[in-house]
C-alpha cells in the first residue's frame, strides 16, 4: 500500500531528501509517495520492454538511453515521477539542469517515450501521470496493463490486458488500446515489431 508522507516540499527539497534505501519514493504535488513494492511479474515485463525497445534503438542508430532510474519532474505543481521505462534523448540532456547531479529531466524534447507498468497504484497512471506527462509535452506514453487492474471505465467491461497508448497531438493526448495480437503502433518505433500479448506474456515464466 502507498504511504503518503504529510510534509509538502519542493521538487529540489525531494531530490536533496531521496533516501538511499530500498523503497521508491515520487513527489505528488508537493507530498512524497512511497510507492508499492514490485512483484516478480510486474518486474520482467519492465525487463522486456527495455530490452526490446534498446535492441529497436541500436538497430535505427537512435542516440536514446534508459537509466536504471530517472525523474521526469512536472511543470504543474511540485511533482517528481519515477517512470517503469524512461527513454531519454541523449543529445538534449545538456539543456536539463537538473539531470548530471540529481538525474531528473523536465522538457518534453528530453523524452521520447515513457512507460508505466500497472500494479496497485494504478490510479496514478490513468489519472495523475497521463495529465502531467501531457502538460511536460512528453510525445508518447504507454501504460501497459498486463494483469487488467486498471478501472472498467479505461480498459473495459469484463477486464482485460491492454496497452494504452497515448500520443501528443495539438498539446494534448489522443489514446489507441492494444490486445491480444494487435502488434503496437508506436510512432518513436514505426517498424517494432511486437504485439500486446508478447508483453503480457514476458510477465509469466516459461517452462
Amino acid at each position: 500500500m502507498i504511504q503518503s508522507l504529510p510534509i509538502p516540499m519542493t521538487v529540489n527539497q525531494f531530490l536533496d531528501w531521496y533516501p538511499a534505501d530500498l523503497f521508491r519514493y515520487e513527489l505528488h504535488s508537493g507530498f512524497i509517495k512511497q510507492m508499492p513494492p514490485p512483484t516478480g511479474e510486474h518486474e520482467l515485463v519492465i525487463a522486456f520492454l527495455v530490452k526490446q525497445i534498446l535492441l529497436e534503438c541500436v538497430r535505427i542508430s537512435k542516440p536514446y538511453d534508459i537509466p536504471k532510474m530517472g525523474f521526469v519532474q512536472s511543470t504543474e505543481g511540485e511533482s517528481a515521477f519515477l517512470p517503469d521505462v524512461l527513454l531519454l534523448n541523449r543529445p538534449n540532456l545538456v539543456n536539463e539542469p537538473l539531470w548530471r547531479n540529481q538525474s531528473t529531466v523536465s522538457l518534453g524534447s528530453s523524452i521520447p517515450l515513457v512507460i508505466e507498468v500497472v500494479s496497485t497504484n494504478w490510479r496514478d497512471d490513468y489519472f495523475t501521470k497521463v495529465g502531467q506527462y501531457e502538460a511536460v509535452g512528453i510525445p508518447e506514453y504507454w501504460i501497459v496493463d498486463y494483469a487488467a487492474l486498471g478501472g472498467r471505465k479505461f480498459i473495459g467491461n469484463p477486464k482485460q490486458p491492454t496497452i494504452s497508448i497515448y500520443l501528443l497531438a495539438e498539446g494534448e493526448y489522443q489514446v489507441s488500446q492494444f490486445r491480444g495480437s494487435n502488434r503496437i503502433i508506436s510512432p518513436t518505433f514505426p517498424e517494432l515489431d511486437l504485439t500486446a500479448e508478447q508483453i503480457f506474456q514476458s510477465a509469466y515464466l516459461q517452462n
